[in-house]
């Protein structure tokens, strides 16, 4: 068993290792529950003979889930330990994935992926909270920077994997697929994953849960890094949203074409985590985010300049988010490391708070996106992207206004 203090920054054992390869490996199988079953939601409907309004349903029902118990997990497992809840969330996932076969029609196949949903909320809340408990910054920064590029790849294979899937076989083999990766999760976080909780033992009341998270939005620098880390990451998710209208409605494209735009951006990002994994020894955490921020709002404004100019410029709007995505990769981790540890308030309660300001924004920027893009065309939605990069420039003065935080290597 992995012991319960900060590993030191050198060499991570194949113990400790297990922890975050097997945390991954389960927050995989959830993204890409979401990513592969879009493309066969059209053999769903025809099998349940319900209407094709059904097919974008089944991603908000999962989303929804996300967001249901994210504001009780954290401070559970607070206090009755980040190991029990951790591994009640991964068999609630495999059960509720194994229910799909089950499913008579498409309500309870919906009603089953908002269920499946709710297994998103212990990834956050508890799985991430653990990790930056066991680990030294530099370490949890590199560690978050390679995890995010394994999480990132279900984006990018997700979609050409779940088509391909449909043609060759039911689509309920699926729900197979995603239960049994994550029950080699389970067997690994099982054996790996240590107790970081710090408040074990104490009751849980909805008075002082209400107290806590008072507490934690009193703190104006959390606050400031909590909406800057959701403000920056929404032009990625506005992108994940409407790039198939944009793409192969707007602009006409195949879905072959469609799937090749999303490389360089996700690629981007992925190079922008690696470099950031080789540079945590080496550079504060403070000089990684200001790094990371000129990409960022350079990029966004490249997409404006030319979506605005030219509404069908999409090839330079690709270019811009893939710029912008780049900072993302290189300044997020550090972000989201110096954001947890701005209140001294228990970790699971501090990322259930970050995870729910941060699903708003996401909940309503994805919306407002889709209407810019109605309204206004590329132009109208990469000026509204550029909005988001600049609200998170103005709350990094905020956040990083003192000059000391995140100024040495090791925070």
């Amino acid at each position: 068993m992995m012991q319960n203090h900060s590993l030191s920054g050198q060499r991570l054992g194949r113990q400790a290792l297990l922890f975050p390869l097997c945390l991954v490996l389960y927050e995989f199988s959830t993204y890409i529950a979401n990513d592969m079953i879009q493309p066969g939601m059209l053999s769903v409907v025809a099998q349940y003979n319900a209407g094709i309004e059904w097919v974008p349903t089944s991603m908000t029902a999962y989303l929804a889930g996300g967001m249901f118990l994210q504001w009780l997990l954290g401070p559970l497992s607070d206090r009755i330990g980040r190991r029990p809840v951790m591994l009640t969330g991964v068999v609630w996932f495999i059960v509720t994935c194994l229910a799909t076969l089950l499913a008579q029609d498409i309500e309870q196949f919906t009603l089953l992926r908002f269920l499946q949903g709710i297994s998103l909320c212990f990834i956050g809340a508890v799985g991430y909270a653990a990790i930056q408990e066991s680990f030294s910054e530099a370490v949890c920064i590199k560690i978050t920077a390679l995890m995010a590029n394994v999480a990132l790849i279900a984006p990018l294979l997700g979609p050409l994997v779940g088509a391909a899937w449909v043609h060759a076989a039911p689509w309920e083999g699926m729900f197979v697929l995603f239960a049994v990766l994550a029950a080699f999760a389970f067997v690994g976080l099982q054996r790996a994953m240590p107790e970081t909780a710090t408040r074990l033992g104490e009751t849980l009341s909805l008075k002082a849960l209400w107290r806590d998270y008072a507490e934690v939005m009193k703190n104006l620098r959390f606050v400031a890094g909590a909406l800057a880390t959701g403000f920056v990451s929404l032009p990625l998710l506005a992108w994940i949203a409407q790039s198939p209208i944009i793409i192969m409605s707007g602009e006409q494209l195949s879905s072959y074409e469609y799937g090749l735009l999303q490389v360089p951006i996700f690629g981007a990002l992925i190079v922008g985590n690696l470099l950031l994994a080789r540079l945590t020894s080496r550079r504060t955490v403070r000089a990684l985010i200001m790094m990371g921020g000129w990409p960022i709002v350079a990029g966004l404004i490249l997409a404006s300049v030319a979506t605005v100019a030219s509404s069908h410029a999409y090839l330079w709007m690709t270019a811009g988010l893939s710029v912008y995505a780049f900072g993302i990769g290189l300044a997020n981790a550090g972000l989201v490391r110096l954001t947890l540890f701005a209140s001294e308030m228990s970790k699971g309660t501090v990322s259930a708070a970050m995870g729910m300001l941060q699903m708003l924004i996401f909940t309503v920027g994805i919306e407002v996106s889709k209407h810019a893009w109605l309204t206004g065309g590329n132009g109208l939605f990469s000026l509204f992207n550029l909005a988001n990069g600049l609200l998170w420039l103005g709350l990094m003065v905020v956040f990083l206004r003192d000059k000391r935080v995140g100024n040495s290597l090791e925070g």
